[in-house]
């Protein structure tokens, strides 16, 4: 027979099973909760961050004498012990809940309690370590948990920089690896002037390094919290010099420069920092989104399409064709972009919401924000695994589409004049012709002029361009 406990709270008394470290306000909110099937700690970096302030707490309670040292002292050995282990089962409640995630503070602060409370005592309960008296002392839901998702943006913000970097590596080997590789450049989906394969990728990887900065641009504000402020700002409850001693204490156990916002009321009131941080993950989202698109329009075929790249075969494409092989990779980028923004828009409106002296709406930060840097923190791995660094390229089929563009004729433009230029595409395209065969035929460049000026690979050099362009002008008079 499961052993029971009674607990206490301001609407009544309960029986808890023993086992677990929460108390009576989670078993409480369990009952009411699973809205979305899913509890807050799939993503841990909250609950870890919780740890390490009400452990900061305790340990600033007890340097200025408002807790008992061998009561903070518990505390502490408690959090360490829930960083330690894994003790997801005492953190039951549902991503979604109203409140400000009251429930989610006071199940930490309960787990923490008891846990405390047997280390002093041998068992359970609240008679030496109480979770709202001792755990939750000189702290609101309404400072610890807005700062708690703070911090724990900041390990998310790591890794995704970490694999933007990894990505943009890879993406600058293809560069090098297809710097020699001409291929048709094309825009609003037609035919343009030739570009390399490795272009297109040096382009990737410089939008990889451009985020990769704004990313890490984001990472100070991580580290400004509103604890101290309590309730709504004023910091009612907490004892003289908790402020400076709490700052000092997380900034050394966690080795950044922890800080109060410059103004804490502004705090309480604006969650507009978890609006630019999603707006940023939302960069990166789309932008990897964009990329796959190009990627799955470069490798279609592999008879009738593009067919100027080959991506990684990872599984069979169909249930009844033979063969068929998707660009799934890029495909759930795309997919995850679209939940990204989605997850944008969402915290807009949480921030919008908010009113007076509070912004109540933490679940919809949390879930969506957390969601969106788990989906990319992810995908980046996946993308440069799975597809960037197998791609390989199809060096005939670019090379013939480099030099069947009618934009070739540009060349004949910018030697010869706009007019002619316009008169060699439409001979050109008139005749099925390639533009050098039709500047033969016309009888405006000769065998060795034509493969000079029209080689795909001189148009992609700019200064090359412009020195044969010069050189032309002035063999013909025409400077």
């Amino acid at each position: 027979m499961t052993r029971m406990r009674l607990e206490r709270d301001c609407l009544g008394e309960m029986e808890i099973p023993d086992e677990h470290y929460y108390g009576i306000q989670t078993h409480r909110m369990v009952k009411v909760s699973g809205a979305a099937g899913y509890p807050v700690i799939a993503y841990p970096d909250m609950h870890r961050a919780l740890f390490q302030i009400k452990k900061a707490c305790a340990k600033a309670n007890a340097e200025i004498g408002a807790m008992d040292q061998a009561v903070a002292d518990a505390i502490v050995a408690a959090c360490d012990r829930l960083m330690a282990e894994d003790f997801s089962a005492e953190f039951p409640l549902d991503m979604w809940q109203g409140g400000g995630y009251t429930c989610v503070n006071m199940n930490v602060n309960e787990v923490i309690g008891n846990m405390a409370n047997e280390i002093v005592t041998g068992h359970k309960g609240c008679e030496v370590v109480h979770p709202n008296t001792h755990v939750n002392m000189a702290q609101s839901t309404n400072d610890t948990i807005p700062s708690a998702t703070h911090l724990a943006i900041a390990p998310r913000l790591d890794l995704i920089i970490a694999r933007v970097e990894e990505l943009q590596k890879s993406f600058e080997a293809k560069a090098i690896e297809f710097k020699d590789v001409v291929k048709v450049g094309r825009t609003c989906w037609q035919d343009a002037l030739p570009l390399t394969l490795g272009q297109e990728f040096g382009g990737y990887a410089s939008l990889m390094k451009r985020l990769a900065v704004k990313l890490r641009a984001l990472r100070p504000g991580c580290f400004e919290l509103i604890m101290g402020g309590s309730a709504i700002g004023t910091g009612l409850g907490a004892a003289s010099g908790y402020m400076d001693a709490f700052y000092r204490h997380i900034s050394a156990d966690l080795n950044e420069e922890v800080r109060p916002m410059d103004d804490i009321f502004d705090g309480f009131q604006n969650g507009d920092f978890f609006v630019t941080v999603s707006g940023v993950i939302k960069e990166v989202a789309t932008s990897l989104s964009k990329i796959c698109k190009d990627l799955r329009l470069m490798s279609s075929g592999p008879r009738a399409g593009f067919m100027e790249i080959g991506l990684p075969a990872l599984s069979p494409g169909s249930s009844i064709m033979p063969g068929k092989i998707n660009p799934t990779v890029p495909e759930m980028v795309i997919q995850i972009a679209h939940q990204v923004v989605g997850n944008d828009v969402a915290i807009a409106m949480a921030y919008d919401e908010g009113e007076l002296d509070l912004n109540v709406w933490d679940a919809t930060f949390f879930k969506c924000l957390f969601e969106s840097m788990q989906l990319v923190g992810e995908e980046l791995l996946i993308l440069r695994r799975d597809c960037v660094d197998g791609i390989t390229a199809n060096v005939e089929r670019c090379r013939y589409e480099a030099e069947s563009s009618l934009a070739l004729s540009t060349v004949v433009a910018a030697t010869q004049g706009y007019p002619l230029g316009v008169k060699v595409a439409h001979y050109a395209e008139a005749k099925g012709l390639t533009v050098k065969e039709a500047v033969l035929e016309m009888g405006l460049m000769t065998q060795e002029e034509a493969d000079e000026m029209l080689d795909p690979m001189l148009l992609v050099d700019p200064e090359r361009m412009a020195a044969a362009i010069a050189a032309w002008k002035a063999k013909k008079g025409l400077c």
